[in-house]
C-alpha cells in the first residue's frame, strides 16, 4: 500500500487488468486474505497487484482498519466504474454464449441461502436467461452432491467432498444480531450482561454462541440459549422479536440493510466452516452452470460488500 497520496496525473493507457480484478475482489472482501481465495492466488500476489495500480494510478486506494482495509475516498470513487465495466463483460460474455445458456439447471442450496439471498434476488439470473428451466432444491444434505440430476450445490461444511471440483464460495463472520424493537424496549442492549434478559438464538447446540461469548472474554454462565434446528430459523426469529441470533455475515445483509435487525457489539468470529461450490467435474465448466456460478458469486460479493459498508456507517 502506499503511505501517502500522490496528485492524480493525466494518462492513457488503461490501468492492467489483473490488478484491476484485485481491486475488485479486494474491494468487495476488505481483506487481502479472501480476496486471495477468490481469486486462487497467495495474498502477497494480491497486495503486489494493488501497489501496481495504486502506483499506476498515482492515488492509495485502502487504508487499514485493525485486522480490516477501508476504501479510501478515491477507491470509493473508482469501484463503482471498475465493478460497472466487469459486469459490462461479463454482460458481453454471455451473450455470446446464449446459445449455450438454456436447458435445465438444477441447484441445491442450504435453507438459510436460499431463503436470506437465492431466492430474494434469483429474479436477476432468470429474467437475464429466459430459456433457462431453474429448479431449487432446500438442503446442506451430502446425497444431493453425488446425483447426477443435480447440476449445482452449494454447501456449507468443510470443503471436503471427493470427486467433486469444490471451489470456495465465501468464508463467513458470526455475530449477533436483532430486531430494532429489542434495541428500543425499556432497558435497551447496551451491555454484554443486558443479553442475559433474552433469549440467544441457536442453529447448533450453543457451541457457536459460547465460542463467541468466550471471544468477548465472557463465558455462557447467565446466558439462556434456545436451539432453533438452522441457521434461518434463528435468524427469522429474531427478526421478529424472540431473541438474538448469531448473524451469518453472507444472510444478514439484506436485512441490516433494511433496517429489519441491527447489529449488537463490535466483537466478530469467524465461522468453523465456509460455503463451498461443489459440482461435478465434467460439467463445472459448461457455459450454463458457469453463467450460474458467476451470477451467485457476484451476488456475494455484493452481500459482503453492503454488509461492510453497513458495518462502517
Amino acid at each position: 500500500m502506499l503511505d501517502h497520496v500522490k496528485h492524480p496525473k493525466v494518462r492513457t493507457r488503461l490501468p492492467p487488468l489483473n490488478a484491476l480484478r484485485a481491486f475488485d475482489a479486494t474491494a468487495r472482501h476488505l481483506t487481502v486474505v479472501k480476496a486471495a481465495d477468490e481469486l486462487s492466488v497467495t495474498p502477497s500476489a494480491v497486495s503486489h497487484q494493488l501497489r501496481i495500480l495504486e502506483d499506476a494510478l498515482g492515488v492509495q486506494l485502502f487504508t487499514r482498519n485493525k485486522t480490516r482495509l477501508k476504501l479510501t475516498p478515491h477507491g470509493e470513487a473508482l469501484l463503482p466504474s471498475i465493478r460497472a465495466a466487469f459486469q459490462m463483460i461479463a454482460v458481453a460474455a454471455a451473450n455470446l454464449n446464449d446459445s449455450a445458456m438454456r436447458g435445465d439447471l438444477v441447484v441445491s442450496a442450504p435453507i438459510g441461502l436460499t431463503s436470506r439471498l437465492i431466492t430474494r434476488h434469483i429474479g436477476e439470473f432468470l429474467l437475464a436467461h429466459p430459456d433457462v428451466n431453474f429448479k431449487l432444491i432446500t438442503s446442506n444434505d451430502d446425497k444431493e452432491v453425488y446425483l447426477l440430476s443435480v447440476d449445482v450445490c452449494i454447501r456449507y461444511g468443510t470443503g471436503i467432498w471427493p470427486n467433486r471440483q469444490v471451489k470456495l464460495l465465501s468464508h463467513v463472520e458470526l455475530f449477533p444480531v436483532c430486531s430494532p424493537a429489542m434495541t428500543n424496549a425499556a432497558g435497551g442492549l447496551h451491555e454484554l450482561n443486558d443479553l442475559k434478559r433474552h433469549v440467544l438464538l441457536c442453529e447448533d447446540d450453543g457451541t457457536e454462541w459460547t465460542r463467541w461469548l468466550l471471544a468477548t472474554g465472557a463465558n455462557s454462565d447467565g446466558f439462556r440459549m434456545a436451539e432453533m434446528g438452522n441457521a434461518h430459523s434463528a435468524i427469522e426469529s429474531a427478526l421478529h422479536g424472540q431473541g438474538a441470533a448469531l448473524g451469518d455475515s453472507l444472510l444478514v445483509g439484506d436485512d441490516l440493510l433494511k433496517g429489519d435487525l441491527v447489529r449488537l457489539f463490535n466483537t466478530a468470529i469467524t465461522a468453523k466452516h465456509a460455503y463451498y461450490i461443489v459440482c461435478r467435474p465434467e460439467i463445472c465448466d459448461s457455459p450454463l452452470v458457469a453463467g450460474f456460478v458467476d451470477w451467485l458469486r457476484t451476488r456475494v460479493g455484493i452481500a459482503t460488500y453492503n454488509l461492510s459498508v453497513n458495518s462502517s456507517s
